[in-house]
C-alpha cells in the first residue's frame, strides 16, 4: 500500500527555532562574562558589549520572527540585485572603509549619533549563496557543463573573492571559496572539475599567502605557538592556557582568569576559550552539540524542502553557520590558522548577530515548505 506525502501546513521547525533561541541566551550570559572587565577597564561601562549585544539580538529575533513569514521565492527575485549592492558595498569598504584593529573591512554609519560599523564580507557570504541557489536550481542539467555551468558560478566566486583579498583579508577569502566549492559539488557540479579546481587553487593559496608575511606566519604558527610567545603566537598560548585551565567541569561561571586582560578579544574570536575555562570540556560538548543540533536540522529542512532551489538556499545557509562555527572553534583550539570569525550568536558583534539571525528565519520559512515522508 502506498504511502502519502504529508505536507506542513505553515508550521516552522520549532526545534529549530527553540535550539537558536536558547543558544543566544547563552551566549548573552557567556558574552557578559566574558566582556565585563575589559569594557570596564577600557571604556568604564562594564555593561558596554551586553548592551550592544541584547539590542541587536533584540532586532535580530525580530527579524528571524518576521522573515519566517515571508516566502523565501521572494529572496530568488531580488538575487541580482542583493548580489550587486553586496559587491557594492565591498568595494566602498576598499576607499572609505573604517579601520579596526589594523584592518580596514569595515563600514562606518552615523545615525542620529548612534554608530554603526559593519562588515560587508560578512552579508557576502549569503548573497553569493542565494545567487548560487537560484542559478544551479534553474539550470541544473547544465552543472555538469564546465563552460555552462561551472564557469559563471566560479566568475562570481573570483569576482568576490579578489574583492575580499584586495581588502587584505585572505582568511575569508579562503572561506568563501571554500564555501563556493561545496556549493557546486552540492548543486551537482561535476566532481573531476572540481578536483582540478582545486589542484590549481593550491599553489594559488601558498602564493598568496607568501606574498604578505603576516599571512605566511599565521598560516604556520597555529602548530608551535610557542616558537613566538610574545607576538604572533601569544594569542592562541593564552586561549590554550583557558581550556588547560578548564579541565573538564571549568572554573565556574564568571571565574576566568584569561578575561582579565590576558586574552585578547575573549569577548569576540576568542569566546569559545572563555567557555573552555569556565565551564570546562563538558561545556564545550554541550555547545557543539547545540551547534550540531542546529545544523542537522538545516541539513533536515534542506533534504525535505519540496523545489530545488529551497534545497540549495537551506543548504547554504546551513553551510555557512557550519563553516564559521568550525572555523571560529578551530581558531580558538590551535586547530587551523588564526583568522577573525566570530562564533554565531555567542560572539561580540552586533551585525553578525542580526545577519545570522535574519538568515535563520529564511531557513525557518524553507521548513515550512518541507514535505514529511
Amino acid at each position: 500500500m502506498e504511502t502519502r506525502k504529508s505536507l506542513k501546513q505553515g508550521k516552522i521547525d520549532f526545534l529549530l527555532f527553540i535550539a537558536i533561541v536558547v543558544i543566544c541566551a547563552f551566549g548573552l550570559v557567556m558574552l557578559f562574562s566574558a566582556s565585563y572587565y575589559y569594557a570596564q577597564a577600557q571604556y568604564g561601562d562594564g555593561f558596554k558589549y551586553l548592551k550592544n549585544q541584547g539590542l541587536f539580538m533584540f532586532l535580530g529575533m525580530a527579524a528571524m520572527i518576521g522573515l519566517s513569514f515571508l516566502d523565501y521565492h521572494f529572496w530568488e527575485k531580488i538575487k541580482l540585485p542583493a548580489l550587486l549592492i553586496t559587491l557594492v558595498l565591498m568595494v566602498l569598504v576598499i576607499f572609505v572603509g573604517v579601520d579596526i584593529n589594523g584592518a580596514q573591512r569595515w563600514l562606518a554609519i552615523e545615525l542620529g549619533g548612534f554608530s554603526l560599523s559593519f562588515q560587508p564580507s560578512e552579508l557576502a557570504k549569503f548573497a553569493l549563496i542565494l545567487y548560487m541557489a537560484s542559478f544551479m536550481s534553474q539550470r541544473s542539467s547544465a552543472m555538469k557543463s564546465f563552460k555552462y555551468g561551472l564557469m559563471p558560478m566560479l566568475l562570481i566566486i573570483g569576482i568576490m573573492s579578489v574583492i575580499i583579498l584586495l581588502q587584505k583579508n585572505m582568511s575569508m577569502m579562503v572561506i568563501v571559496v571554500l564555501m563556493g566549492m561545496i556549493m557546486l559539488y552540492v548543486g551537482g557540479a561535476s566532481v573531476k572539475h572540481l578536483v582540478w579546481l582545486v589542484i590549481a587553487a593550491i599553489p594559488l593559496f601558498f602564493i598568496f599567502a607568501k606574498i604578505e608575511p603576516y599571512r605566511w606566519e599565521r598560516l604556520t604558527i597555529f602548530t608551535n605557538p610557542w616558537k613566538d610567545p610574545r607576538d604572533s603566537g601569544y594569542q592562541l598560548i593564552q586561549s590554550l592556557y583557558a581550556f588547560g585551565s578548564g579541565g573538564l567541569f571549568g572554573q565556574g561561571l564568571n571565574f576566568s582568569r584569561q578575561k582579565l586582560l590576558f586574552l585578547t578579544y575573549g569577548e569576540s574570536d576568542f569566546i569559545f576559550a572563555i567557555i573552555g575555562e569556565e565551564l570546562g570540556w563538558v561545556g564545550c560538548v554541550l555547545v557543539i552539540a547545540a551547534y550540531a543540533f542546529v545544523i542537522y536540522r538545516g541539513i533536515r529542512i534542506a533534504l525535505r524542502c519540496k523545489d530545488k532551489f529551497g534545497s540549495l538556499f537551506a543548504a547554504g545557509i546551513t553551510l555557512v553557520l557550519a563553516v564559521q562555527v568550525a572555523v571560529n572553534i578551530g581558531v580558538a583550539t590551535s586547530s587551523i590558522p588564526p583568522t577573525g570569525q566570530t562564533l554565531p550568536f555567542i560572539s561580540s558583534g552586533g551585525t553578525s548577530l542580526f545577519i545570522f539571525l535574519a538568515a535563520m528565519g529564511i531557513l525557518l520559512n524553507i521548513s515550512r515548505h518541507t514535505e514529511l515522508q
